[in-house]
């Protein structure tokens, strides 16, 4: 599987380590050239240096022949614009943005796009956790 990733931050970097580790062709593009140290000195993948809106380096990265592309900036808006273009321009078949805003992200993922909204997930988790624990012994 090709696989290209924008944002090299700790989501990001973790995905494509653990991408290459299972044997796919993996592309990080971000803007900051020192975020790849994320990566650590044996990353196989291929790394490039630029925005993620920029059809350019989109292509430079290639879009046109990729199987999934994971937008993992720090910003919601730009995930899902770069999810929108990979997936009607580009016609990437996997495209999948992070969005932190669950109002948002429900919004976009209604519009057919495909969203991973850790804030919703991190509370959901947090609510098992709370429910799970133990009833103290004063409450008897």
């Amino acid at each position: 599987m090709y696989v290209i990733i924008v944002g090299c931050g700790r989501v990001g970097s973790s995905m494509a380590k653990q991408l290459v580790v299972e044997g796919h062709d993996v592309v990080v593009v971000d803007e900051d050239p020192s975020s790849f140290r994320l990566l650590g000195a044996g990353f196989s993948g291929q790394c490039i240096v630029g925005a993620a809106l920029d059809w350019d380096i989109l292509r430079e990265a290639g879009i046109e022949g990729a199987d999934a592309f994971a937008a993992a900036t720090d910003g919601d808006n730009t995930n899902v614009v770069c999810a929108l273009i990979a997936w009607r321009a580009f016609e990437v078949p996997c495209a999948i943005a992070r969005v932190y805003d669950p109002l948002r992200a429900r919004v976009f993922a209604r519009a057919g796009v495909h969203t991973v909204c850790p804030t919703e997930e991190a509370r959901v988790m947090m609510m098992d956790a709370v429910h799970a624990c133990p009833i103290s012994a004063r409450e008897e």
